[in-house]
C-alpha cells in the first residue's frame, strides 16, 4: 500500500527524529494490509536509511503527543535503554470525563491484559504488573477536569485505566472507547505533552513540548 508522507516532525538529525502523533494515527504498523500505515512506516518512508525498527516506545493510536524514534541502531539501543531504566520525563494532559475530587496525588494500581478482550486491561491486585502515575488537577472545564500525569512507570493503558478505575480518579478519558463512552478512533483527549531524554550520541539534555490539541 501506499504510506503517506506527512509527518509533523519537531526535531531531527542523523540518528534521531521525534514528531507530534496526530491521535487516530498508529505509532506501529498493526495486524492486516488496512493497519500498515502508522508512524514508524512514514518514518521510513522519509529517512530512507533508517533502521528496520526505529520504535523506542510507543504512543497508543488514539494517544496523539510527542514520539521519539531512532534512525540508527546505535541511538535505538541508547534510547531504549534510557526508557527500561526510566530516566525519560515524560507528562502528558488529558480531559477527564467528571469532576475529579482532589488536586492531584499518586496513583498505584496493579493491572494486567484481559486475553479474552484484547487490548483491554483489568485492574488485578494479585497477578497485575504495578503501574504508577503522578497527576496534577489544571482546570474544572464544563463538568470534565484538566489533568496533568506523570507515569513513573509505562504500563500499556496505564493513563487510561488510571483514570476510568475507581481506585484512580474515577472517570474515563473524554473519547476513551475502550474504557469510557468514546465510538471511534481519533476522539481520545489524551496528550503526551513533554518530552525529556539525553541525546543518544552527544549526551546533551533534549526537551520537547507540544501543547495539547483540547
Amino acid at each position: 500500500m501506499n504510506i503517506p508522507e506527512g509527518l509533523n516532525v519537531v526535531y531531527e538529525d542523523d540518528v534521531l527524529v521525534v514528531v507530534d502523533k496526530p491521535s487516530g494515527l498508529l505509532s506501529v504498523p498493526g495486524k492486516g494490509e488496512a493497519n500498515q500505515d502508522c508512524v514508524v512506516a512514514r518514518v521510513k518512508a522519509r529517512y530512507p536509511g533508517c533502521i528496520d525498527q526505529p520504535s523506542v516506545h510507543r504512543l497508543d493510536q488514539d494517544t496523539s503527543g510527542l514520539l521519539a524514534l531512532a534512525l540508527t541502531a546505535e541511538a535505538h539501543r541508547d534510547l531504549s535503554g534510557q526508557f527500561m531504566d526510566r530516566l525519560v520525563g515524560k507528562r502528558y494532559i488529558a480531559l477527564i470525563d467528571g469532576v475529579v475530587d482532589g488536586q492531584g496525588g499518586t496513583i498505584e494500581l496493579k493491572f494486567r491484559l484481559d486475553p479474552d478482550n484484547r487490548p483491554y486491561q483489568v485492574y488485578d491486585p494479585v497477578n497485575g504488573k504495578r503501574g504508577v502515575t503522578r497527576w496534577r488537577k489544571l482546570s474544572v472545564e464544563d463538568g470534565r477536569t484538566r489533568v496533568e500525569f506523570m507515569p513513573h512507570t509505562g504500563r500499556t493503558h496505564q493513563l487510561r485505566l488510571h483514570s476510568a478505575h475507581e481506585k484512580g480518579l474515577g472517570f474515563p478519558i473524554v473519547g476513551d472507547r475502550l474504557y469510557g463512552t468514546g465510538t471511534g478512533p481519533g476522539q481520545l483527549k489524551l496528550h503526551a505533552s513533554l518530552l525529556r531524554f539525553r541525546h543518544p550520541v552527544t549526551r546533551a539534555p533534549l526537551e520537547f513540548v507540544s501543547p495539547a490539541p483540547f
